[in-house]
């Protein structure tokens, strides 16, 4: 009967460490596969950034987007330069919205970027056109980076 009994106790014991193990495997496997992740998402976030840009360098016709001083009145605005200047935006909303949910990447000079872009003529007024769209936050940030 004793022997049962410790018997019993070890085979408690014995389980009890098995299962706390088997958490602490859970959760170093879960924390690594969220590294992972986030090193994917940072992979196609790079991905769609250059998709985006090489359109810039593949087309002479977006040119005029980063033109400091476009003649805007003679030449306005066409659907082309709108679009392009449009995904970027939308891409700098989804990486804004992708760092409140954990994801970091080059923060590092951001907010130079997003004033240097925002600062031509083109992307300053297809901002003014399309920033209703946005969520206010993202609204928010564009404009204090935009200072």
């Amino acid at each position: 009967m004793v022997i049962a009994f410790i018997t019993r106790n070890w085979i408690d014991i014995l389980q009890s460490v098995g299962i706390i193990a088997g958490f602490f495997v859970s959760a170093y496997t879960i924390h690594k596969d969220a590294q992972v992740q986030r090193v994917q998402n940072l992979f196609t976030l790079t991905k769609n950034h250059r998709e985006i840009w090489s359109q810039f360098a593949d087309r002479p016709e977006l040119a005029r987007v980063l033109d400091p001083a476009p003649d805007l009145d003679a030449h306005p605005i066409t659907d082309a330069e709108r679009l392009f200047v449009l995904f970027l935006i939308l891409h700098l909303a989804s990486s804004f919205e992708a760092t409140k949910y954990g994801m970091y990447f080059a923060e590092h000079g951001l907010y130079a970027d997003v004033r240097e872009f925002f600062s031509s003529p083109v992307p300053r007024h297809v901002w003014h056109e399309f920033q209703r769209y946005q969520r206010p936050d993202f609204v928010e940030f564009v404009r204090r980076a935009s200072k």
